[in-house]
């Protein structure tokens, strides 16, 4: 039996209300910065939901639908797009716990964070995908990634940590541009308030998770819970005992890492070599 999927919107459909948005948008006279700075949104943000590369929200369609005098254009549309199943349940459960998580702990190994990929290191990463993905479960897995960022930018982000192996920032995944691309935006996101990046480095003779990537959450109700993925699952950790290895192991990371300003200065070294 296969798990039970999350729907995501068809991302034709986003397309499409996208370009409702561009439209109703350039009739009132405003810029995508403009409208932006009236519903508190990156420029970037507005240009994203424009060409159907994230979802317009129920409750941002109706301000929308009231800012540019719509007659309830957006909320309708966004009310009856159609939908496609992709976020397995065990998918689910845990962007459910890191969409309300106050603190997170993250080690990788393989590839960036999925909190702090670009677009097209995104796009990179479910191209790679063996078997194949169509194109728009490529577009709607990338759509639902970006939409995972929005927690860095909110009002009162969680504390985050992140340790990324430094044979990670050297692969070039999706070609230069796009590692080039990543680099600048880890680099933006290690100046983030409450956000900690530390790049493993290279040549240790000791490392304290060889046994792969994984995540430390902490609940709004203090609950503290680990997670990690398998090549075809992932495993919610709620055992205190094991959540207070997987805690251990990453305290012992973070002296085993980069200082946050090395770290910084890593990156500085990587983007000037390009």
């Amino acid at each position: 039996m296969h798990p039970r999927k999350r729907p995501r919107k068809n991302t034709s459909a986003m397309r499409m209300v996208g370009a409702l948005v561009a439209t109703f948008r350039v009739a009132a006279g405003l810029t995508q910065r403009q409208l932006g700075e009236r519903v508190l949104l990156h420029e970037e943000m507005i240009a994203s939901i424009e060409q159907g590369r994230r979802p317009l929200k129920l409750d941002l369609a109706a301000l929308l639908d009231q800012l540019l005098d719509t007659k309830g254009a957006l909320t309708t549309a966004v009310e009856n797009m159609p939908e496609i199943d992709l976020i397995p349940a065990w998918a689910e459960e845990y962007m459910d716990l890191e969409r309300e998580a106050i603190a997170l702990s993250w080690f990788e190994n393989q590839v960036l964070p999925g909190l702090l990929q670009t677009e097209n290191y995104a796009r990179a990463v479910f191209l790679s995908k063996v078997p194949a993905m169509s194109e728009d479960e490529i577009n709607a897995q990338v759509a639902a990634r970006l939409e995972r960022q929005e927690i860095l930018h909110r009002k009162e982000p969680p504390t985050i940590s992140f340790i990324v192996a430094q044979a990670v920032l050297m692969d070039r995944l999706g070609g230069d541009q796009v590692r080039r691309e990543a680099l600048q935006r880890l680099r933006q996101c290690a100046d983030l308030p409450g956000l900690t990046l530390q790049i493993m480095p290279v040549n240790l003779k000791r490392h304290a998770a060889l046994d792969g990537p994984f995540t430390l959450l902490e609940t709004p109700d203090h609950q503290h819970l680990g997670y990690t993925e398998t090549q075809r699952g992932s495993q919610i950790i709620s055992d205190p005992d094991e959540v207070s290895i997987l805690a251990q192991r990453y305290a012992m990371l973070r002296t085993q890492a980069l200082n946050a300003e090395e770290s910084k200065g890593l990156l500085d070294r990587l983007l000037g070599e390009q």
